[in-house]
């Protein structure tokens, strides 16, 4: 089993070493599963319970006070199922794995996905606030109102992450000039390497993409897993702070946050808006069955994110021959493990 995990693109997160802890520990119980599926599904529930990633437990806080995650999964036979808009459910992952296996759907929403997760033996009405988010959304003044004074009211909020609680948009972020790319290489300067210059990258999105760049980091956790014969993709979040009440990013949406083919998988993170209008994981693989290898596919798919949207992104792909990931954030962490 080979297995690389992401843990989320953004700005540096606080708490960089225990962070990539975490992802080696979450890498390694992956590589131990005997299927893909089981694979990913393992490793992304260990960050889902980690309060240090944007997934399960301290996932952020939408415009009417609620923490709704989602994620999705899929096989190489193009298998799928996702799962989104749910409250108080903790493994998320879980919940689309149960779609994909026990159901004729795809994508299960809202309150009758909760229902389904319970049904399905998954944890339901989980606390998923920490201190720091609690804290967070107390000093966040939010109004009680119809959607229209919501929207209002978040236009200059929506976004970030829980990398560091205390960010806002205010604060101010940019994507750096030195985007990165790197094969996997487990340890905390996965946060920051080297890698192909956006400086001339272009946005053709206007004001709302410029925005999205300068939000402070807006992760998400994924996997990517093989054993030779199938690949299995996952990715899950809790989302972006501060949006509408029932938004859904990216994430549940094949070939937006995850997708898989049998010339391998991929997982995405990043702006979840601009991730899903340009089909950022479908892209990415769509290079692998070109005949690029992992590394390559990922650099080219986050260079035409960039070029596409002006906005950050992240990626990690895997096929038959390697890892490869890129982003064009401040940082992502990843991780790898073979077994």
């Amino acid at each position: 089993m080979r297995i690389i995990l992401h843990g989320g693109a953004g700005g540096i997160p606080g708490e960089p070493e225990p962070r990539q802890a975490v992802l080696d520990d979450a890498a390694d119980a992956g590589a131990s599963e005997s299927d893909p599926l089981s694979a990913v599904e393992t490793a992304v529930r260990v960050l889902e319970s980690d309060r240090r990633f944007n997934a399960g437990v301290g996932g952020a806080v939408q415009s009417d006070g609620v923490v709704r995650t989602d994620a999705g999964v899929m096989l190489s036979d193009r298998q799928v199922g996702a799962a989104a808009g749910m409250e108080g459910v903790e493994h998320a992952v879980s919940v689309a794995r149960a779609v994909l296996e026990d159901t004729p759907h795809v994508l299960l929403t809202g309150e009758p996905a909760v229902e389904f997760a319970a049904d399905a033996g998954v944890e339901t009405g989980v606390d998923l606030f920490t201190d720091e988010t609690r804290e967070r959304w107390a000093n966040a003044d939010a109004p009680d109102g119809s959607p229209s004074e919501h929207l209002a009211w978040l236009a200059d909020r929506f976004g970030g992450s829980t990398s560091d609680p205390t960010a806002e948009a205010g604060d101010g972020y940019l994507p750096t000039n030195e985007g990165t790319s790197a094969s996997g290489d487990r340890s905390v300067r996965n946060a920051r390497l080297p890698g192909h210059d956006n400086s001339e990258e272009t946005s053709a999105g206007s004001d709302r993409s410029a925005r999205n760049a300068r939000l402070p980091g807006h992760d998400t956790v994924g996997a990517v897993a093989t054993d030779g014969e199938t690949f299995a993709s996952a990715t899950s979040t809790g989302g972006r702070w501060f949006a509408l009440a029932g938004r859904v990013g990216d994430v549940p949406q094949i070939g937006s946050g995850f997708y898989a083919s049998p010339a391998g998988g991929a997982s995405t993170t990043g702006a979840g808006e601009d991730i899903a209008r340009v089909t950022l994981a479908r892209r990415a693989v769509g290079h692998l069955e070109r005949g690029c290898d992992a590394q390559t596919a990922a650099d080219l798919a986050i260079a035409e994110f960039g070029e596409l949207t002006g906005s950050s992104a992240g990626i990690i792909l895997l096929d038959d021959e390697g890892f490869g990931s890129a982003y064009n954030s401040d940082g992502m962490q990843t991780s790898t493990a073979s077994n």
